[in-house]
């Protein structure tokens, strides 16, 4: 018994259980559809239809039978849609930084869900490292994260152009936009990001292509706490640009410069150099390399 012979079966029952024009709309001979129903007979030992002269007349074994196949072929039909359709109707799977899925991916799953409405987008938002070992272990598609991508396994595109900017308490006797030495700034003390963050990972390289050794006196893995933290004068924080402009225009904190560091960053989409990219998928990658031509980034100078 096959999927054939259920809609032989099927066929014949639409059309007023006649082998003939069954035979018609399955493009078959009606010897054929006969032959087919005596071996669905046969193999389940059954009468389907009863004989009474040329005419068909379903048994109740048949009425049972014709219940099932509906729900077949309907479940098929359902299959067949859904797969020859994946990625209209299938599930994208994105990992986020902390950073990225606070300000951006919002905004990025908001305008891909009106380009493919039936796609059910699930996010997960965490540090970096932790997202980077659910793509080697396929439980996420792709990734945004201001990190580089850890494991030789991984490609890492770069997407979008981002800066952090540095914060102080207004108190400490600084001007909006002032420049510090290198050895002030290693004075402060230091409100950072946890490892593992991407914005931390910019912290740490700038720091240690300058030579400069810090040993932070808080770590969150919250910006919005680094921010109270400084507006409430414990020490000097390096945060998003974006996230800092907010409390820079509501004169919480005042934003400066070091002498020779400079906190660009980028942005990077990470994913699995032997995962399959559905046309979904990419179409959502595609999304955010356009985002920044839409809305552009913040830089320093326009907050000073």
């Amino acid at each position: 018994m096959t999927l054939r012979h259920i809609k032989i079966f099927y066929s014949v029952c639409e059309n007023n259980y006649n082998t003939t024009k069954a035979a018609q709309a399955l493009h078959m001979t009606q010897p054929a559809v006969s032959f087919a129903i005596s071996e669905l007979e046969q193999y389940y030992g059954v009468a389907l239809f009863d004989r009474i002269g040329r005419r068909l007349k379903i048994t109740e074994a048949g009425t049972r039978f014709r219940e099932y196949s509906s729900y077949i072929l309907s479940l098929f039909d359902k299959m067949e849609k859904g797969m020859r359709n994946w990625d209209s109707f299938g599930i994208l799977r994105i990992g986020s930084s902390i950073t990225i899925g606070s300000l951006f991916l919002p905004n990025y799953v908001k305008a891909f869900s009106q380009l493919y409405p039936n796609t059910d987008v699930r996010v997960e938002i965490g540090p970096s490292q932790q997202l980077e070992q659910k793509i080697i272990n396929n439980t996420l598609d792709f990734i945004l994260s201001e990190g580089t991508g850890q494991s030789s396994s991984l490609i890492c595109e770069e997407y979008m152009e981002d800066s952090l900017t540095v914060i102080v308490p207004t108190d400490f006797g600084y001007q909006k936009g002032e420049t510090i030495s290198q050895e002030e700034f290693q004075k402060q003390k230091f409100l950072l990001r946890e490892r593992g963050s991407g914005t931390r990972e910019v912290f740490d390289r700038v720091m240690e292509k300058a030579g400069i050794s810090v040993t932070p006196i808080w770590e969150a893995m919250s910006t919005t706490a680094l921010v109270n933290a400084v507006y409430n004068g414990l020490g000097v924080a390096v945060i998003p640009t974006r996230r800092a402009i907010n409390p820079i225009l509501r004169g919480l904190v005042i934003p400066i410069k070091v002498e020779g560091l400079n906190f660009q960053r980028k942005f990077h989409i990470i994913y699995h150099k032997e995962k399959f990219l559905t046309a979904s998928a990419k179409a959502f990658m595609d999304l955010c390399r356009n985002y920044e031509s839409q809305y552009p980034p913040v830089k320093y100078e326009d907050l000073c």
